[in-house]
């Protein structure tokens, strides 16, 4: 089966703040030139900025831009499963490809709470769904066998692993092995090629707003079985990631650099970090040493 990359798609905003749908609709045709699929209202998308039905606007304007040509996944995760089994109910309406449910924040979860949580909006919809597991921001982990036993479920297709440990990556990927129709998704962009050849279905990375074109070179060339140019362009990958990411929190700094080639993207909702003038000449060093500029 050939690997799938799908870009974690930032919204834009226009200077009030305001979402800026055709700018948008700009970075999704841009995507799928390059060749990648979409997930929409994710971490890189500033989900928790967005209202109820901003999200399903932005959607609805997503699913259309696309007119079938890739995959689109949208994030309905929210802190309590009352509303995020309303946003999944809405975006099963518009018709997506896959339902994400981030973990809840804020709320401290039990494994238990996050099996009911799960298996709750996976009943509800037609749509496939998958976990989404980013500890770091919303402080609950789906543990592995949490995992394994959601997998059962006949509507949870898969994992987006977003946690960025190696061990854990493995520990889901070792699930997808012995559950037939269950899915991986790598988050961690330096890990792109490593999970692809230990049996991952594919990448939801943040990163390729930036650099879309090389993102679609890893994947591509991997399911052409060319693993050198598939290296070579890991390693571009990893070290654009390494640059920038130094710089500061990922997300922002991945919007910034999409901003200084493309000004329509716009800033993210405050408070979110604005880059201050020496910040935004060290990213556009980056940009130029990867020939962005």
């Amino acid at each position: 089966m050939p690997k799938h990359a799908f870009v974690a798609l930032v919204t834009c905003f226009n200077e009030d703040e305001t979402i800026n749908y055709e700018a948008t609709r700009a970075q999704v045709r841009r995507q799928v030139a390059a060749g990648n699929n979409i997930m929409c209202a994710g971490t890189n998308g500033d989900f928790t900025a967005l209202t109820f039905e901003e999200k399903v606007r932005l959607t609805e304007e997503v699913v259309d831009e696309v007119a079938g040509r890739v995959k689109v996944i949208v994030n309905a995760g929210m802190p309590a499963t009352f509303e995020t089994l309303k946003l999944a109910r809405e975006f099963d309406r518009i018709g997506v490809d896959g339902i994400a449910v981030i973990t809840p924040f804020f709320i401290a979860c039990t494994q238990d709470g996050l099996v009911r949580h799960f298996s709750t909006v996976a009943d509800a919809v037609k749509s496939p769904v998958y976990l989404y597991d980013i500890p770091a921001r919303t402080q609950n982990h789906i543990e592995p066998e949490t995992a394994r036993k959601l997998a059962g479920h006949g509507n949870i297709a898969g994992i987006k692993d977003s946690g960025g440990a190696q061990d854990t990556l493995e520990a889901y990927l070792e699930v997808a092995k012995d559950v037939r129709g269950f899915e991986v998704y790598s988050g961690p962009d330096h890990l792109v090629l490593w999970a692809l050849q230990n049996g991952a279905a594919g990448c939801i990375s943040g990163l390729g707003n930036a650099i879309p074109d090389v993102l679609a070179g890893i994947v591509n060339a991997f399911n052409a079985g060319d693993i050198p140019e598939a290296e070579r362009q890991q390693a571009i990958y990893s070290a654009f990631r390494k640059d920038l990411y130094a710089l500061g929190f990922a997300p922002a700094m991945v919007k910034r650099s999409l901003y200084l080639q493309d000004s329509s993207v716009g800033a993210s909702r405050q408070p979110a970090l604005l880059p201050n003038d020496e910040q935004d000449e060290q990213i556009r060093e980056v940009l130029r040493r990867f020939d962005r500029l």
